[in-house]
């Protein structure tokens, strides 16, 4: 079955009853998140969320990778898809509000991840409830050797202190396997079996009533915020609005910074 909605950056199916996935469909572009796609991204989820054929979202890339981040082009000049207060830090503050937004949905979220996910791509597989990856997926965050520390901050609470530190300290990549490793993925498959296994395990949470899975999923996401989580990364949105006033990253943002943060990923 597939969604009558028509979509500019997204394509929605259904692969198995209760099951609903979402595919960021910009592969030409390496699915870079602009406004639009999270827009579309959050609309598609919503109704997901009050559909009740669907007890499950996936989200997954088409091309060869999941996504490359935020569009440098693109995303901060184009119509946000909801309001922020402006401000120093308002970015980082605004997609923090969206990715927060997918935790609050009733029903679970599952990123598939092959290829790599990079920096604003790493984001959404993190505000997702659950992450599979290919074995030879990757994780990279270079835009910290650069500009900034991550819009989203979650990393202290998903991979531990020292992890965070290695992660946000040298934006180097991390494998599939060293992502499950660490607490960003809770398992790793082979890519040619990506799309079976993590269908598999979808419809095996599709059977559960969706009314549990909401008590379920709530039930983690409320000792989450227990341990800090949104307070603290609500503080790393104002760390990152500082990061931008800094002489280097001033100098670098009145220059090229795509290609910056292309060298820094080693692109």
């Amino acid at each position: 079955m597939t969604s009558a909605t028509t979509y500019e950056f997204i394509a929605v199916d259904d692969p198995a009853p209760g099951v609903r996935r979402i595919t960021l469909n910009r592969p030409d572009k390496r699915n870079a998140i602009n406004n639009g796609m999270r827009a579309e991204l959050f609309a598609a989820l919503e109704a997901a969320d009050v559909d009740d054929a669907v007890h499950v979202s996936i989200v997954r890339g088409a091309g060869p990778c999941f996504s490359a981040g935020y569009d440098l082009k693109r995303a901060a000049t184009d119509e946000r898809p909801y309001y922020t207060a402006g401000g120093d830090g308002s970015w980082s503050r605004h997609v923090t509000e969206g990715w927060v937004h997918i935790w609050d949905l009733a029903k679970p979220v599952i990123a598939q991840v092959h290829g790599y996910a990079m920096a604003g791509g790493t984001e959404l597989v993190a505000a997702c409830d659950l992450v599979y990856v290919a074995h030879d997926a990757t994780f990279s965050y270079p835009v910290v050797r650069v500009i900034s520390p991550p819009d989203f901050q979650y990393h202290p609470w998903l991979v531990g202190m020292r992890n965070a530190m290695e992660l946000v300290l040298t934006g180097d990549a991390v494998t599939g396997d060293d992502a499950v490793r660490m607490g960003l993925a809770n398992r790793a498959f082979p890519a040619a079996e990506l799309d079976e296994r993590v269908v598999a395990i979808a419809e095996r949470i599709a059977g559960v009533p969706a009314e549990l899975l909401q008590i379920n999923k709530r039930s983690v996401h409320r000792a989450m915020e227990i341990m800090g989580i949104r307070t603290g990364i609500r503080a790393g949105s104002e760390l990152q609005g500082l990061a931008s006033k800094l002489p280097a990253v001033q100098a670098l943002l009145a220059g090229d910074p795509i290609s910056s943060v292309k060298q820094a990923a080693g692109q």
